[in-house]
């Protein structure tokens, strides 16, 4: 029997009885006597029973060889040889115990594709899958690259509610505080000021003294304190 057939009927029959922790491992380049192992978990002395003879039952109606079966007597470690495949069915206290994941697994075996792969029902339906006539359609699709999407660039001009754009406003300047700020006098202002200039303010002239006056004599009196 071809192995990747054999692997798919154990891995087949170990999750017919809910088998946990199921890994495949690949030995062809550590041993020649066998080319795959198997490793399951079995929560108690009967479902490591059940799980052995499922894989019994399964392989030898398929038409394929069952060497030996050992450890049905306690049920703690059950082993099914296969010839090409061992089998080892473990309560999950003995399989952490030997650890056979780390003498065995450097190579594990894909469970899911291996499945697919050799499965008849994929096979007929590989088949079954009519072919194009035109050369173009057998060949494989290149991988369509992601397209990077340019974004439009956002509007200067918001618009209003009725359709117009409004213009900006230049942003005011902001005055520092604490400096002075020169603000230009207004016209009116101006005119004035040049008015006051051109024209200084008249002076009323003192009325001249006739010439026949006689000059004014200030008279000076001495007043003499009374003795006391």
């Amino acid at each position: 029997m071809d192995i990747k057939k054999l692997q798919t009927l154990v891995v087949d029959a170990l999750e017919d009885v809910k088998g946990q922790e199921i890994v495949l491992f690949d030995t062809t380049h550590l041993t020649s006597l066998f080319d795959r192992i198997a490793v399951v978990s079995g929560t108690s002395n009967r479902q490591t029973k059940a799980l052995a003879a499922s894989v019994r039952d399964k392989v030898k109606a398929a038409g394929g060889d069952v060497v030996g079966m050992e450890g049905e007597d306690t049920g703690e470690w059950v082993l099914v040889d296969l010839g090409d495949m061992i089998v080892h069915i473990m309560q999950p206290a003995i399989r952490q115990y030997y650890r056979l994941e780390e003498i065995w697994g450097e190579k594990p075996v894909k469970l899911g594709a291996a499945k697919r792969k050799s499965t008849p029902e994929a096979a007929e339906a590989a088949e079954s899958k009519p072919k194009s006539k035109h050369l173009a359609a057998n060949k494989d699709e290149p991988e369509a690259k992601p397209v990077n999407e340019r974004k439009p660039a956002a509007k200067r001009a918001t618009k209003t509610a009725t359709g117009t754009a409004a213009a900006k406003k230049p942003a005011a300047k902001k005055v520092p505080t604490g400096k002075t700020v020169k603000v230009a006098p207004s016209k009116s202002e101006v005119a004035a000021v040049e008015a006051t200039k051109a024209k200084p303010p008249k002076r009323t002239p003192k009325a001249a003294a006739p010439a026949d006056a006689e000059p004014v004599k200030k008279v000076i009196r001495r007043v003499k304190k009374a003795a006391e």
